[in-house]
């Protein structure tokens, strides 16, 4: 009798997301069972449970994935996860705090691709401005990009305080720097905008950020924003634009759908790999990023 694939779903908050529910037992799961106000030091107990409770060669068809709003604490349970294992007794992880990982990966993964095809060029030492960098999907694309040797300012819509306490924090965790910037008037956006070749708006949805007044900066490349809920997050960027042309610009836009388009390939990839892998496997925001870069077009 072949062995169910088992998926634990961990998460702090009241509720485990549906998204990544549907979307692992669409990948091919054949249980996934959710774990609400899971708190970072309950997490070893809960794999311990999960993997002494099959035998080591079956550690490989069980899978742990960290969810919740918060990429930090997910990083935290993440790695509280991996050193819970005692080998044999293994299984696998994957971290995605409300599709974070694989959302930022798609955004940065879709702008090196129109870097590379639109401007023959890459992400090394280009200036990107990240708007709503105090969220959970601006953090994760600040630092996959500026692994990628991008030059990074986080851009704080109530001020600079904010945004210093996460490149600090990103400089601690990841040993990386990015910039942080004052974006709390319109005059301070459009000289943000100015300086960058490329914006990424990643505020939550349907809250504008910049406008097309702001867009015509001759430097600008590329605008791209994961907002699909009206108004968009940059305004004159079509929800489908895929490195169209801009009205207001001479930048070329990415919308929501063709960032979305590769998120929910690389997600169900890697709840994919989970399955099939030979031996387990650990999965965050830089796998995410490999197989969103396989991925994009």
């Amino acid at each position: 009798m072949a062995r169910k694939h088992i998926l634990h779903m961990l998460t702090p908050l009241k509720h485990m997301s549906p998204f990544d529910v549907n979307m692992a037992l669409d990948a091919g799961f054949d249980a996934v069972v959710p774990y609400v106000d899971v708190s970072l030091g309950e997490v070893t107990g809960l794999v311990q449970d999960a993997i002494f409770s099959r035998p080591p060669d079956a550690g490989v068809d069980t899978g742990i994935f960290i969810a919740g709003k918060d990429a930090s604490l997910a990083l935290d349970m993440f790695d509280a996860a991996r050193k819970a294992m005692v080998p044999p007794f293994q299984v696998s992880v994957f971290a995605d705090p409300a599709g974070s990982f694989t959302t930022a990966a798609a955004m940065v993964a879709k702008v090196e691709k129109a870097l590379e095809k639109k401007f023959e060029r890459g992400l090394r030492d280009t200036r990107i401005a990240v708007f709503g960098a105090t969220g959970v999907v601006g953090f994760c694309t600040a630092v996959i990009a500026a692994r990628e040797g991008a030059r990074v300012t986080l851009v704080g819509h109530d001020g600079i305080e904010r945004v210093e306490q996460i490149a600090a924090e990103i400089k601690s965790r990841f040993n990386i720097a990015v910039d942080a910037a004052d974006g709390s008037s319109d005059d301070r956006k459009t000289k943000l905008v100015e300086a960058s070749e490329v914006i990424l708006a990643c505020a939550k949805a349907g809250v504008q950020v910049v406008s097309k007044a702001q867009l015509k900066g001759d430097g600008l490349l590329i605008a791209a924003d994961v907002n699909a809920v009206p108004p968009a997050g940059i305004e004159g960027v079509a929800v489908n634009a895929n490195s169209d042309p801009l009205e207001a610009a001479k930048a070329v836009g990415i919308g929501p759908l063709a960032i979305g388009n590769v998120k929910y390939k690389v997600e169900f990839g890697l709840f994919k790999r989970m399955i099939e892998a030979e031996k387990t496997i650990t999965l965050d925001f830089q796998e995410a990023f490999s197989l969103a870069r396989e991925t994009a077009k």
